[in-house]
């Protein structure tokens, strides 16, 4: 593994002449559990460097090319001939286009230590938006950057998982108050953009008050010059990071006053750590360098001056600020590297965000068609079956139902309405940030989608579920397996109601599993066992659940076997749907009707395979009917001959329902025992429980009588 950190271009990291990037970057990689993975680059012109493993990169005097061109392009080169796992691009956006364009989507992480709203590459929302699509992470060195960067942009282009607040740190110094001198101290840049001016004229009219008071001035300007001289001020210039350090040590007082809107503001931020009392100006991210100070009100010679003499005057005020400043100091580079160790992590894998063992709620985003638009026709269908458990689970559920959201998107420059489908996704997503996405015949979600949400969360967890025929010899096979494979390349795992075992197609990458019908004990409300039916065999069939009528001129080798059985089971009374423009029946009315049955026929279309059975397995033996199913789906597997009727062909299942139909004690008891196991074995939690546990690869205590560890 490697971790490649690009630095600005003439950004030194030396110990002679850093930066405050250089600053960043060395005290936060040398405590970084990626250490010895890391390769910092840059175009450094001093001898000595940071003790991190650096690689300088050289530049000619080449006329025609920039030298920040140059240091790109050799850094591309590099990455061509030893690739990153990850690259970390610090504060220069305009480095990461070329970058793309010559690497590729890489892993890119882009530090901000600037405003971004003045920089070469983020300016306008056109560029930031580029930069949101093509990063992994975004950092900013503090809230106010963060916003900056989000100035103008609508919540819809924005992923905020990407976004990630990373302060600057500080070694936290635990210096007694009471041993700090009367002095008062101004670090950085001696220009108006920093305040020094305002600063100067303040403290020389505090030196002529309080002349047991001395200023130190840590910095330099070649531009913009502004001197003040006083015997009790001392200008030290340019000085080494150790020596500022020294000198806040003993500083009572420390000034940061700028006018500019400082993204961060390092110097209150070791002055924070150091136990001074710290004064700053209400700019840009200053407020948030530090726990205890005293911010301006206004930033003017004379505000300065009062807030510097009331902590002079008031030296209990002046002591609690120092203890507290550094009792409540946090932003130590341990914690910080800690922070971003955890995003490295977060892309390699390392760790798991969560353990369903522990009970940890999940947010779980359930695609599938949940079917708003029929108005409640085919709301007791498997996707709420499968949603019901994972509601009873304690899981926070987000529904979304594709089908609606695509027939209600269509538009005329989106005819089919998928574009707008997978927007809404992406959004979603975006918004409610799943830890899984489960789902389920979710056919017009496209692939670049998932690839796209797989690169924004590395640890999104993606599975789906499918219940349609998968045989070769039934109906609509080529299409059926296309719909399942279409996704596998970005599923942990696949849950299919026919065994896996007998199909060939499944790619071996994936795990792929098992699962029954569920039933759902709030759905399957009837115990035909307990009560006398009229009727004695119940069977449904539709050409479609959303079409709801039959179709005329459609064959269904079903509609031909059940014809064959009425006519050779005599004196048996069938109540059937969906032959003979008898039109299919739904929801309510459906339950209604089984209600008043003792037996169900569970006939699927095509030939049997191993498992495979249609959802009405469970209306049928959940609501207490005889399940008269073929036993060639090898559901003997699972239930005994007491529990479940298996017929071996046409003329079999016509003398076991003729039989049951005269044995109201028989009936009475397959009806109970079939409908107490299925709904205690091959119930919507379970199954929804075995689909996260599988999905997140983690071993579970609970046996499932359909699934062999």
């Amino acid at each position: 593994m490697k971790i490649s950190i690009l630095l600005p271009y003439k950004e030194n990291f030396s110990p002679s002449y850093p930066g405050a990037v250089s600053l960043f970057v060395k005290d936060t990689a040398a405590l970084s559990k990626y250490k010895n993975k890391l390769v910092v680059y840059g175009n450094t012109n001093y001898k000595k460097k940071f003790p991190i493993k650096y690689s300088n990169i050289p530049l000619s005097n080449f006329k025609f090319k920039s030298k920040s061109n140059q240091y790109v392009e050799k850094f591309i080169l590099n990455e061509k001939e030893s690739p990153s796992d990850l690259i970390e691009v610090h504060n220069r956006p305009n480095y990461l286009s070329e970058i793309v364009r010559s690497l590729g989507k890489k892993n890119l992480v882009l530090y901000f230590h600037n405003d971004p709203l003045t920089m070469s590459g983020s300016k306008s929302i056109i560029e930031r938006k580029y930069l949101l699509n093509i990063c992994y992470k975004i950092i900013f060195n503090s809230n106010w950057s963060k916003k900056r960067f989000l100035e103008g942009m609508q919540n819809k282009f924005v992923n905020s998982e990407k976004l990630l607040v990373v302060f600057q740190s500080a070694k936290k110094i635990n210096v007694n108050p009471r041993n700090k001198k009367k002095e008062i101290t101004f670090v950085g840049k001696l220009n108006r953009s920093k305040g020094y001016d305002i600063f100067g004229k303040a403290v020389l009219k505090i030196l002529r008050k309080y002349p047991d008071w001395k200023v130190n001035v840590a910095g330099d300007e070649q531009r913009d010059i502004i001197e003040f001289n006083h015997k009790n001020l001392k200008n030290y210039g340019f000085i080494s990071h150790k020596k500022v350090i020294e000198i806040y040590k003993r500083t009572s007082i420390a000034v940061v006053c700028s006018r500019w809107e400082e993204p961060f503001g390092r110097t209150s931020l070791e002055a924070s750590s150091a136990g001074c009392a710290v004064i700053i100006s209400d700019r840009g991210g200053l407020p948030e360098t530090i726990t205890n100070g005293l911010i301006l009100k206004e930033l003017n010679i004379n505000s300065l001056y009062k807030n510097i003499e009331f902590l002079i005057k008031n030296k209990s005020r002046r002591h609690e600020l120092q203890k507290k400043s550094i009792e409540n100091f946090y932003l130590t580079h341990k914690f910080v590297s800690s922070i971003i160790d955890n995003y490295r992590d977060e892309k390699f894998k390392y760790f798991k965000l969560f353990n369903i063992k522990k009970n940890i709620s999940l947010r779980i985003l359930h695609v599938t068609n949940f079917n708003e638009r029929h108005d409640g026709r085919l709301f007791f269908n498997t996707g709420r079956r499968i949603n019901n458990g994972l509601i009873r689970l304690g899981h926070s559920i987000l529904e979304f139902s594709d089908r609606d959201i695509q027939k209600y998107y269509k538009s005329y420059n989106d005819l089919s309405g998928s574009k707008n489908l997978n927007n809404k996704l992406k959004k979603t997503c975006y918004n409610f940030k799943p830890d899984v996405i489960i789902f389920g015949h979710a056919d017009l979600v496209s692939p670049e989608t998932l690839g796209e949400l797989k690169y924004d969360y590395p640890n999104l967890k993606m599975s789906q579920w499918f219940l349609d025929p998968l045989n070769k010899n039934g109906p609509d096979f080529q299409r059926n397996k296309n719909r399942i494979l279409d996704k596998s390349d970005f599923m942990e795992a696949n849950f299919l109601t026919t065994c896996p075992d007998v199909l060939n197609f499944l790619p071996k990458k994936n795990r792929n599993y098992f699962i029954p019908n569920p039933s759902d004990s709030s759905f399957e409300t009837l115990k035909n066992y307990n009560k006398s039916c009229n009727m004695d065999v119940f069977f449904a069939l539709s050409h479609g659940v959303h079409r709801g009528t039959l179709k005329s001129g459609k064959f269904d080798d079903r509609a031909l076997f059940v014809r064959k059985l009425i006519s050779k089971t005599k004196n048996v009374k069938f109540d059937v749907y969906g032959i003979d423009k008898v039109q299919p029946i739904w929801a309510d009315h459906y339950f209604k009707t089984i209600s008043n049955s003792k037996m169900g026929l569970n006939l699927s279309r095509g030939e049997p395979i191993k498992y495979y059975s249609s959802d009405r397995i469970t209306q049928i033996i959940g609501n207490g009917l005889v399940t008269l199913i073929d036993e060639k789906t090898g559901y003997q597997d699972f239930f005994e001959k007491d529990e479940m009727v298996f017929y071996k062909n046409l003329n079999d299942l016509s003398e076991k329902i003729s039989k049951i139909s005269q044995d109201e004690k028989l009936r009475r008891k397959i009806g109970k025992k079939g409908r107490n196991k299925y709904l205690k074995y091959f119930n919507s939690t379970l199954v929804a429980d075995f689909i996260l546990n599988k999905t997140f690869d983690i071993k579970s205590k609970t046996k499932h009588i359909w699934h062999n560890e």
